[in-house]
């Protein structure tokens, strides 16, 4: 068993070394390092666990919420939107709904560098998901007596949610937004928390108007997306929703979707994780850089870093917490990361196999792999949201302009959910169309089966058809 040396600079000359305006006194962090195969079957499901905010009680609020949007009219909903935000954002509202910008309003909102990179990073998501495109096909079975079709049709209405709490993740609309016109829905409806003003972050309400977002509504937690999917006067009620959230926004997600609302979900997008996983190849600041960039997502966010067992680990990890500490001083975030860094787990993995074990059991929303040949791993790989191959792909890369979708399964849901793609805003129709022979050998096997479970209209159905043929 490797018991790693740790070796720290003094916490003055530390923080003396660094000249930023953040700079100041802080606790170290010191992380310990667990070798996995020692662990019990219960110390490694504990290591792996995420931290979840009393599911009980949320649980039963946002039930209560979602009863009281139920049995209003669409007429009382609005007044009850406002009652919630009044509640829990401290704002008196009169009406949710903002006004869209014109093109040349938002591009002068964002500013001509900022819609330069946004208009790179659209290009990027849009060829992606453009490539992710399904076509109808037809297939002729049964010796040319069946002709089967599968149509592939838009939803209609959806609803993209954007968080505006800790900060306004408007890249997130990209995902959402790009994907859905690509897919030719037909309306699309935003909602997001309100500033103070009563409006939205202008980041946010740029973005939107750029993207061409049909509805726009100052509109944040668990009652916007009782909003959307309800409806109300104001509020166009939609068919899926999407987007990541709170635990407030996904316990109202998850309790929509199997509602009486018929508005469905994208997947259970939670508080943000990262799996770094790293070899004596790694670079120990790439490593502390990407636990640190996923930590300032928010306090509830998780990091978790798999070390690869050689004679430099012991230095590795060392070099990795200084790192961790030098580079925590120069982040404006530096108060939501330090509470984001106690979610934080460091594990020794004996072999390659032990942390692939360690990688399917976590089932990470994001996977880093800063190893020697990333890709040999990949096979072995079958829970995770999205993967970061090799040294010099940092997961901020994904969640902005790789081209891929950075809303992802968190909390173990990699197991079966898939991240948010075109076809998630698409569904498919099946059509069959038959010319059925006198004496069908189909039609027997048709007629067979429906008598085996005792359905004897069902064969009834086909026989009628043979005989008229005949």
């Amino acid at each position: 068993m490797l018991v790693p040396y740790l070796w720290y600079p003094s916490k003055k000359s530390l923080i003396n070394s660094i000249d930023h305006p953040f700079r100041k006194e802080i606790d170290m962090f010191s992380p310990s390092l667990k070798t996995y195969s020692t662990l019990s079957v219960e110390e490694k499901k504990q290591l792996l666990s995420r931290e979840t905010i009393q599911n009980t009680e949320i649980s039963q609020a946002v039930r209560n919420m979602l009863e009281r949007f139920q049995k209003c009219s669409p007429s009382s909903r609005d007044a009850l939107i406002q009652e919630y935000t009044q509640r829990f954002d401290h704002i008196i509202q009169d009406n949710s709904l903002i006004e869209k910008l014109s093109i040349d309003e938002a591009q002068k909102l964002l500013g001509d560098e900022l819609t330069c990179h946004i208009e790179k990073a659209s290009q990027a998501i849009r060829l992606f998901h453009k490539a992710q495109k399904r076509n109808h096909y037809s297939v002729s079975l049964h010796q040319g007596e069946v002709r089967c079709e599968r149509l592939i049709r838009p939803i209609e209405r959806v609803g993209f949610y954007v968080p505006g709490g800790l900060a306004p993740l408007f890249s997130s609309l990209l995902m959402m937004a790009i994907p859905a016109q690509l897919a030719g829905c037909h309306h699309l409806l935003l909602c997001t928390p309100p500033l103070a003003s009563g409006t939205i972050s202008p980041l946010t309400h740029g973005v939107a108007s750029l993207m061409g977002i049909h509805e726009i509504h100052a509109i944040g937690g668990a009652q916007a997306i009782a909003a959307m999917a309800y409806g109300s006067k104001e509020v166009t009620a939609v068919d899926k929703i999407f987007g990541p959230g709170n635990a407030w926004v996904n316990e109202a997600k998850l309790q929509i979707s199997a509602g009486p609302s018929h508005t469905s979900i994208d997947l259970p997008a939670g508080p943000s994780e990262v799996m770094v996983v790293a070899d004596h190849t790694a670079q120990p600041a790439f490593i502390a850089a990407d636990l640190l960039a996923q930590a300032e997502h928010g306090p509830d966010a998780q990091v978790i870093c798999v070390l690869l067992n050689s004679p430099s680990t012991s230095q590795l990890f060392s070099d990795v917490t200084y790192h961790i500490n030098q580079q925590l001083n120069h982040l404006s975030r530096h108060d939501i990361i330090t509470s984001s860094l106690k979610n934080s787990g460091f594990i020794l993995a004996q072999s390659r196999k032990e942390a692939c074990t360690i990688i399917n059991s976590y089932a990470p929303e994001h996977l880093i792999l800063q190893i020697d040949q990333p890709r040999e791993l990949l096979p072995a790989i079958n829970h995770a949201g999205s993967v970061f191959l090799g040294h010099q792909t940092p997961e901020s890369l994904g969640d902005y302009a790789s081209g891929t979708n950075h809303i992802l399964p968190t909390a173990g849901y990699g197991r079966q959910y898939s991240g948010l793609s075109l076809e998630a805003f698409e569904k498919t129709i099946t059509i069959q169309e038959a010319s059925l022979q006198p004496h069908s050998p189909l039609a027997q096997t048709v007629i067979g089966l429906a008598k085996a479970e005792g359905l004897d209209a069902h064969a009834n159905a086909m026989s009628l058809r043979v005989n008229t043929s005949s």
